[in-house]
């Protein structure tokens, strides 16, 4: 019985080792998100750091404008890098989970 918790753990530290270099790879990949009609470009990394942002001319002499495009085109780029983010995480911990009754939440 001690051995297989032993064991257990050992796998835990495992999936959750994965998991950091799962996190730390997620920072070089990038997420390009443009305005509809490609005004704005933001360029930000699965884990949720703008890396850039790109300002169409004819933005920046509307302000009101500019800022409604900010807000839209950024909350579009985190979600969809919050959902790279989260599927790749869980795959790996789900991967590395050992067969614990009760801990199924990751399946």
């Amino acid at each position: 019985m001690f051995g297989d918790m032993m064991g257990m753990m050992g796998k835990l530290k495992e999936a959750q080792k994965k998991v950091e270099e799962t996190k730390e790879r997620l920072h070089g990949v990038l997420i390009d998100m443009n305005s509809h009609d490609d005004k704005l470009k933001v360029t930000i990394t699965a884990n949720r750091t703008i890396k850039s942002i790109e300002i169409d001319e004819e933005l920046l002499q509307d302000k009101d404008m500019l800022e409604d495009y900010l807000i839209l085109t950024i909350n579009k780029a985190i979600a969809r890098a919050t959902t790279v983010h989260e599927t790749e995480v869980a795959a790996v911990a789900k991967e590395g989970m050992p067969n614990i009754p009760g801990m199924d939440m990751f399946k």
